[in-house]
């Protein structure tokens, strides 16, 4: 599953691991990705929505 949100576009974001050495090593932050049925037009649809815009009430259930 993709790590993007279907309603506000939300996407990784990247940065290193920094540990007591100081080595860096790349990583990622993914977001908090649900598959959720949502009503959409009228119609129940699949999508893949962040739990920040399920919180906030932009996602009917």
């Amino acid at each position: 599953m993709a790590a993007v949100c279907d309603v506000c576009a939300k996407k990784p974001t990247f940065g290193h691991n920094v540990p007591w050495s100081k080595k860096k090593t790349n990583r990622r932050w993914n977001p908090n990705i649900q598959s959720i049925r949502a009503v959409v037009n009228g119609s129940t649809k699949r999508m893949n929505v962040c739990v920040s815009c399920i919180k906030a009430g932009k996602v009917a259930r």
